[in-house]
């Protein structure tokens, strides 16, 4: 049985912790976090030991879990690891390049395995779609949020669209050929909203476009592609496949249009979305590609090139916008939590 450590026990650790419990592979051996409220709560509700000592808690574990605002991931990725202790680390990966790239040779060095926490990879929206044909030339991509606090130390480049980058590199396995961005700080210093525009070399365009200041929620990735529309809703859970019918594709719903070609057949289907949860789904990957030896589903080198393209973004932005700070920039010390 794995032992795993949890560092951050804020808002999002603690669901962490309940998601771990559930997880028979492992067993929780305890957590760190200098907020004294926070310990005090798990270790009420949890009955789990509190380590004040970071090194202490890292030695008794087999997987370290980082739960910690993006300043605080270097420091406990490089203890962890160069104590040859496996990874699961929450997004972004890391707060600058540097530290990405640092943490990548680390783990190639050490021989372990880490997990970055892009969660919507194991959404069942978009699991759904893991036996389809994805090869888009244009992809649409809206992810609104109301204004939490919570989250504001970085931009909604790292807060919210760097989901939506993460997905859109998994499914175009393409250089980046061009990029333009635009955002606005609202209601913080660093851009609260952010529209890009991302060219790759196989032609594909996405067009991306993140707000932590609306009145309504909506995560939706729209993918075009040829003889096909492919909707993902991330937050209703709901998947549909729009495309030309062809005479070996399943019963489906269909209906025939007059176009300059002749009649087309199209046809709407709505796959099976399994009822899920996607934070214990990525943590039971991780866990099992620890166990049978496998490439972690979002690996060091996929949690690296979202930050790598979410870093450009910021630039873009920072410099069309000289007034906005970039949120890259050295931070004032926070507690460790989320």
């Amino acid at each position: 049985m794995l032992k795993v450590g949890v560092f951050g026990v804020g808002h999002l650790g603690k669901y962490h912790l309940n998601n771990w419990k559930e997880i028979p592979e492992v067993s929780l051996v305890g957590f760190f976090d200098p907020n004294n409220d926070n310990a005090k709560e798990v270790e009420k509700i949890y009955g789990l030991k509190r380590f004040m000592d970071e090194e202490a808690l890292i030695a008794a574990c087999d997987i370290i879990d980082i739960v910690t605002p993006t300043q605080h991931h270097f420091p406990v990725c490089e203890m962890a690891i160069k104590m040859g202790k496996n990874v699961f680390v929450e997004k972004p990966m890391a707060n600058t390049i540097e530290e990405g790239k640092a943490i990548v040779n680390m783990v190639k060095e050490a021989n372990v395995k880490l997990q970055v926490g892009h969660v919507e990879r194991f959404n069942p929206a978009y699991t759904a779609l893991k036996n389809a044909s994805l090869n888009p030339l244009f992809i649409e991509v809206h992810r609104l949020a109301q204004f939490n606090p919570r989250g504001t130390e970085v931009s909604v480049i790292f807060d919210l669209m760097i989901h939506d980058i993460d997905i859109i590199l998994s499914i175009v396995k393409s250089d980046i050929k061009n990029m333009s961005a635009s955002g606005v700080a609202v209601l913080t210093d660093t851009p609260d909203i952010a529209n890009v525009r991302i060219e790759f070399n196989n032609g594909c365009v996405a067009n991306l476009t993140s707000s932590r200041i609306s009145m309504k929620k909506m995560r939706k990735i729209r993918l075009f592609q040829k003889d096909a529309y492919i909707g993902i809703d991330f937050l209703e859970k709901n998947t549909e496949i729009i495309k030309l019918k062809k005479p070996e594709d399943a019963d489906t719903f269909s209906f025939d249009i007059e176009t300059h070609q002749g009649t087309k057949t199209i046809s709407i289907e709505n796959p099976v979305i399994e009822d899920g949860n996607a934070i214990k789904a990525e943590l039971s990957s991780f866990v099992h590609a620890i166990i049978n030896n496998e490439t972690p589903v979002v690996s060091e080198i996929d949690g690296f090139l979202a930050m790598e393209v979410a870093h450009q973004i910021l630039e873009k932005i920072s410099k069309s916008s000289p007034t906005l700070k970039d949120s890259t920039e050295a931070n004032e010390p926070m507690p460790l939590e989320d």
